[in-house]
């Protein structure tokens, strides 16, 4: 039987530490991709800008992320779920707390104050978008319909959980319970009345959690 040669000790700890260093590198990126978005427009914000702002190389976001437009989804992405941990939305603690609920009212509130708190993270990202799409960026319009299409599936989730628990209008389908979620929970509903209009994150809330039961539940 043949001898076996041990691997140097160091070996064991470079792929964690390059996977550490891999990980903090596209945090920087997405961090300052995020800021300038925001700041000077996605049209205005190159790849070479977002380095320079990351102090790292704009080879190294094309070898990251390839593209603006993968490095938008990626910055919305984060913000979504609010840390960069592997963890989906629907799977956080939180998420999964709120499906478990067997009350429709608090689930409904429940998700009301949810969808404001992932508004207020995400919120500013998706109207700067909406508005680029609107003047012609076709990247922005493809952008646009992916988030719009995620957030359709999040609101039929939320209407099927309804009818799950026996709590829908009999006058509604699922799909268009999910149509009036869907368009309550909108970001241009958030943006209209907390950047607009200044209703406070509470008052946003609490009056979606009131317009969801109102407008899906069964009296």
């Amino acid at each position: 039987m043949g001898s076996q040669v041990n691997k140097p000790a160091s070996r064991s700890y470079s792929s964690p530490v390059r996977a550490e260093q891999a990980r903090l590198t596209e945090r920087r990126i997405t961090d300052a991709a995020h800021r300038l978005f925001l700041a000077q427009g996605y049209g205005q914000t190159t790849l070479a800008t977002v380095a320079r702002e990351a102090g790292v190389s704009a080879q190294t976001i094309h070898n990251v992320f390839g593209t603006k437009p993968a490095l938008l989804k990626k910055v919305h992405d984060l913000a979504l779920v609010g840390d960069d941990e592997p963890i989906p939305l629907a799977e956080r603690p939180e998420v999964q707390a709120m499906y478990a609920e067997k009350d429709p009212a608090l689930f409904l509130r429940s998700y009301a104050a949810l969808g404001r708190a992932v508004a207020e993270r995400v919120g500013p990202l998706i109207v700067l978008a909406q508005a680029g799409a609107l003047g012609g960026d076709a990247e922005l319009a493809a952008h646009v319909e992916t988030i719009r299409g995620e957030h359709l599936f999040g609101t039929r989730m939320v209407a099927f959980r309804l009818h799950e628990l026996g709590a829908l209008r009999p006058d509604l389908t699922v799909e268009r319970a999910s149509d009036r979620v869907w368009t309550l929970t909108s970001p241009s509903v958030w943006h209209l009345l907390t950047q607009e209009r200044g209703w406070s994150g509470d008052e946003y809330a609490e009056w979606v959690g009131e317009a969801l039961c109102d407008a899906l539940l069964a009296r």
